[in-house]
């Protein structure tokens, strides 16, 4: 099983496909909490250079709080994190796969959630 929801844009730039995806997971009900520039990070902690690399904290909280009152330590897994990344031919998306993290709790219900979750991260990858 994959674990992640991906997509390749060979003809955008970074920037560009930064504001689309933030426009998509908005109009998918979902809100961006955090946001980490991996390659400045390591540019100011290591002094490496990397392609662009950024990750998107992004949270439903219907789904989140739909899976909280049915396994509260969840959060320790929230919110879904998708990626932006430079790579050769283009700019890749990636989000996680909330069936395949949730793997690690047995819970009938709780990956359910995880589907529907699954399914509207999907529709917001599938629409930049």
């Amino acid at each position: 099983m994959s674990y992640t929801i991906n997509r390749l844009f060979k003809s955008n730039t970074f920037d560009d496909i930064d504001a689309r995806a933030r426009k998509s997971l908005a109009d998918h009900g979902f809100g961006v909490l955090t946001e980490i520039d991996v390659k400045a990070t390591m540019k100011k902690k290591l002094d490496v250079e990397m392609p662009a690399y950024r990750i998107l904290g992004a949270c439903n909280p219907k789904m989140a709080h739909q899976a909280i009152g049915i396994e509260p330590r969840v959060g320790a897994m929230l919110p879904c994190n998708v990626i932006l990344r430079e790579i050769e031919g283009g700019v890749e998306v990636s989000a996680i796969d909330p069936v395949a993290s949730m793997q690690a709790i047995e819970n009938v219900e709780l990956t359910a959630v995880a589907g529907d979750v699954r399914d509207l991260l999907a529709k917001a990858v599938a629409a930049i």
